[in-house]
């Protein structure tokens, strides 16, 4: 029996068979029950998502002598010599494209149907057709016999001249979806007996970018390959890059590693990953993450600087047409976010609500050397301990301070504390505690990982003692909703949140006062 490729096997027969497309069958169906069929019909959108096949099930259908609901019966002479019939003629505009062709074709078209009610002219690429025949088209096209439709197919709209639009009914078909395209795979591979892996299907059904014919394309060859079709099948046949290796990505730009960032991007050009399905799948995993931090009510910046670098990636696509390097591209724009402090302050908090990054990790890599441990009974003690004197006058004094510490980090260039004070609000102080509200939990997050350092050098340019704490704005309205005015405040020893180890002698002498500490 002579092998046919699963896209031809499985080539739907009728509209209930048609994967995606719904609104455009639900039209054509409605339009074959009431009756009103137009002459002209076109037909556009990406490859492989089902114009020609939908083409024939509505030729097929119109010519039914006892279809239901738009679907053929396929038990009438109609439908059993379909696929021979002379009432259905389908022409290749790429390969007859010329005035010559189309003159033929009207030679023709006053020829009455031989055995069915329409004689259905489908015509795919239509767009190759030369401005002579389309001129010798046009008459044609806008008055036919009553017996006669055409059905115009073509991937590229823009090239159809405006004079043809205007006399076809048009019909704009969409990228299938994945999912749909999923379900259809596995169908087919239980159909015919295809072992298969679910995650290996998703990444066919990406690879096909909304095209079932590729999918199927794709589905056939490794199904020639391998017994099973799993991730390392499709790995060493199409180059593929996983969900994890994205997010490696993104988690060395997240942490400002240029090296492995570089080391990554390297791997995956040796491996022959070609750069479009590389972009694509970085578009695809970075929106799921645009997405993410949108449902944890993220911060506005954290979110925009998702969005931009989906949109810088984005707006590569169209470049790569034009270049040889495309990875060249992709590196400088990568680049682009690397030692860039706005970033690395936002990276925190995008990487706080990702359960796939550890945000401490990105801090410090050795958290046993912070001088503070950092907690939330931390926090409560030293909000606790500024409120015991805190007062107006403290807090003017405090901020005066304050502004003048602003002007000497931005004089003498201290980039490590520029988005710190940016996007703080002195909110409370007394003689010798502030506390500091932040305009996102990453601000929040960075402020106190640095707590000490910019305690020791705010005390030095101001000749005082303050204990500093930063607490979210979010933190902050929950506070207050709990704040008791009346409420007597007494201190509370913080000694015991110095870590115990190098060097912390000294801070906690700095901290604390040498006549308060007792070494043992």
């Amino acid at each position: 029996m002579e092998y046919k490729v699963l896209y031809r096997k499985y080539r739907p027969k009728n509209f209930d068979e048609l994967v995606g497309q719904e609104n455009i069958v639900k039209i054509l169906r409605n339009s074959i029950v009431n009756g009103k069929i137009a002459h002209a019909y076109i037909f556009t959108g990406p490859r492989g998502t089902g114009k020609t096949s939908t083409a024939k099930i509505f030729a097929k259908a119109i010519n039914c002598e006892s279809s239901e609901n738009g679907i053929p019966c396929e038990s009438c002479i109609n439908c059993k010599e379909f696929l021979t019939s002379p009432d259905i003629i389908e022409i290749d505009a790429a390969s007859n494209s010329g005035v010559d062709n189309i003159r033929g074709m009207i030679e023709n078209v006053g020829i009455a149907p031989s055995i069915g009610k329409y004689k259905t002219y489908i015509i795919d690429e239509v767009h190759m057709l030369s401005k002579e025949a389309w001129n010798a088209f046009l008459k044609t096209l806008e008055e036919p016999p009553a017996n006669v439709i055409f059905i115009l197919a073509t991937t590229e709209i823009q090239d159809v001249p405006m004079t043809i639009l205007s006399r076809c009914q048009r019909f704009d078909f969409q990228r299938i979806d994945r999912d749909l395209i999923l379900k259809n795979l596995s169908r087919i591979c239980d159909v015919e007996g295809i072992k298969y892996q679910e995650d290996a299907l998703k990444e066919v059904a990406f690879l096909s970018d909304g095209c079932m014919r590729d999918a199927l394309s794709i589905l056939d060859q490794l199904s020639k390959v391998s017994d099973e079709i799993n991730i390392d099948v499709l790995k060493s046949n199409y180059g593929l890059i996983t969900n994890d290796e994205i997010d490696a990505i993104y988690s060395n730009i997240l942490k400002n590693d240029l090296t492995a960032l570089m080391n990554g991007i390297e791997a995956m050009k040796e491996s022959g990953l070609d750069i479009k399905v590389l972009i694509n799948k970085m578009l695809d995993v970075f929106l799921e993450k645009a997405i993410n931090l949108k449902q944890k009510n993220a911060s506005t910046t954290a979110f925009k600087q998702v969005k931009k670098l989906i949109e810088s990636l984005n707006g590569l696509i169209p470049k790569l047409n034009y270049s040889t390097n495309g990875y060249l591209l992709l590196e400088l724009e990568l680049l682009s976010y690397i030692n860039d402090d706005d970033n690395k302050i936002i990276s925190r908090e995008i990487m706080n609500l990702d359960t796939k990054f550890d945000v401490n990790s990105m801090i410090s890599n050795d958290k046993g050397n912070q001088i503070y441990n950092i907690c939330d009974d931390f926090v409560n003690i030293r909000i606790n301990n500024t409120f015991v004197n805190a007062n107006k006058e403290h807090k003017i004094e405090a901020s005066n301070k304050w502004n003048d510490f602003k002007e000497i980090v931005t004089k003498e260039n201290l980039t490590e504390f520029f988005s710190i004070i940016k996007s703080s609000t002195l909110q409370v102080a007394s003689d010798t505690h502030i506390i500091f509200v932040t305009s996102s939990i990453s601000i929040k997050t960075v402020g106190n990982s640095k707590l000490y350092e910019l305690e020791t050098k705010f005390n030095s340019v101001v000749k005082s003692n303050y204990k500093l704490i930063f607490i979210s704005k979010s933190d902050w309205d929950e506070f207050m909703k709990l704040y008791d005015k009346n409420k007597k405040y007494d201190l509370i020893d913080e000694s015991e949140y110095v870590n115990e180890n190098k060097g912390t002698v000294k801070a906690a002498e700095n901290i604390f006062g040498n006549d308060k500490m007792t070494i043992e």
